[in-house]
């Protein structure tokens, strides 16, 4: 069996030092002309952020919650990959990976993470127990940096199915949103015979022909949906598909830009109501943003994007059993219709009432009753 290391985030206080005197030094621009968030994070809340980052957010704290889990790491095609294994203490539970995107990590995942291993101290029954592996994608967070072409959502599909029979698990099912669900659909395509059905919380798929020429209510949300992304908000994944080495300088450099970067999507992409912490605490939009300053992962967690901006709306049909859950604040709410063009056996599909893209990270409890609900009916 390959050799599987146990792991802890174990980060210098030299390091956070460091941090503190780059975030207390920076250089501001000036601020936005309109009052709103349509030019980025507007000057004042930026400031205001980066202070409480500065001088008040306790990484030490942050660091033992999240040392909570078992962590570990191995090395697969030459890659060390860092992931979270936390296993249920029920004996039927069934083996679950989840797969993060950007610009997000395995922090996303800290409040579903107990209630999927252990359900009945949380509302559930045993039967809804999963064994849970969250990997952090090669270029983000603790895993590896990929130092040469080819790391990209085909090859990182196949990754995962060796790290899930790796650690024993020949029978699995595999979750994801944003990337995670680009690598999850992968794995559902390539159909090794270990994974025995996907849940999406972000499916990708093309409108219909019907569907653009002569659209019901549903398809226009959608559409709409799309077209506003691509007019006003997909500046960054050209940057990151193009140009991630250019970009990668000032992000490695400047914190306040890592954080920035970041934060401005968790007010796009979340269900928040005009404000990221609506839904989600300072302290939690930090947690996320330290595994790329520290890491420095600008660059190679920008790099996905060139390696695979494609991978998303191919054509191929996934035959595996699939679920998925279309969270109302979705970058694009995916129409069934749409999703049945790829997906040929879809077992589960609900469209919720609130939530968005980080919806493990912002509707925990919602998320999980999607995954029991899901894969329920695939086990």
């Amino acid at each position: 069996m390959a050799d599987i290391q146990p792991f802890s985030i174990d980060i210098p206080t030299t390091d956070i030092t460091e941090l503190q005197n780059r975030l207390n030094a920076t250089r501001w621009p000036d601020p936005e002309t309109p009052d709103d968030w349509s030019q980025g994070v507007p000057l004042e809340y930026a400031q205001e952020f980066c202070r409480y980052w500065a001088r008040e957010y306790d990484w030490s704290a942050r660091q033992a919650q999240l040392n909570r889990f078992d962590h570990f790491t191995t090395d697969i095609d030459g890659l060390s990959i860092h992931f979270i294994h936390a296993k249920s203490p029920e004996p039927g539970a069934m083996p679950l990976i989840i797969t993060h995107g950007w610009p997000g990590s395995v922090v996303e995942f800290h409040k579903v993470i107990e209630l999927l291993t252990n359900p009945t101290a949380h509302g559930g029954e045993a039967k809804d127990a999963f064994h849970v592996v969250c990997p952090s994608l090669p270029g983000f967070g603790f895993s590896g940096k990929p130092t040469k072409p080819g790391t990209g959502v085909v090859q990182i599909a196949e990754m995962w199915d060796e790290l899930m029979l790796r650690l024993g698990y020949d029978a699995y099912f595999s979750q994801g949103g944003d990337w995670g669900s680009a690598v999850t659909t992968e794995i559902g395509l390539q159909n090794l015979g270990h994974c025995k059905g996907i849940h999406l919380n972000m499916p990708s798929a093309r409108p219909t022909p019907e569907a653009r020429e002569n659209p019901s209510e549903r398809d226009k949300q959608a559409i709409a949906a799309g077209r506003a992304y691509n007019d006003e908000d997909s500046g960054y994944s050209k940057q990151q598909s193009t140009r991630p080495q250019t970009l990668g300088y000032g992000l490695a450099d400047s914190p306040s830009g890592q954080g920035m970067w970041i934060l401005e999507k968790f007010w796009r992409w979340t269900d928040c109501n005009g404000h990221p912490e609506n839904v989600l605490t300072r302290d939690e939009l930090i947690d996320n943003i330290m595994l790329y300053w520290l890491n420095n992962t600008g660059a190679s967690s920008g790099r996905l994007y060139w390696e695979s901006f494609g991978a998303f709306g191919k054509d191929n049909k996934i035959e595996v059993p699939t679920g998925c859950s279309i969270f109302p604040k979705e970058i694009v709410p995916t129409p069934r219709p749409w999703a049945e063009q790829r997906f040929a056996n879809i077992v589960y599909w609900n469209e919720l009432d609130k939530g968005g893209h980080f919806a493990a990270f912002e509707q925990p409890a919602l998320f999980v009753n999607e995954i029991r609900s899901c894969f329920g009916l695939m086990r």
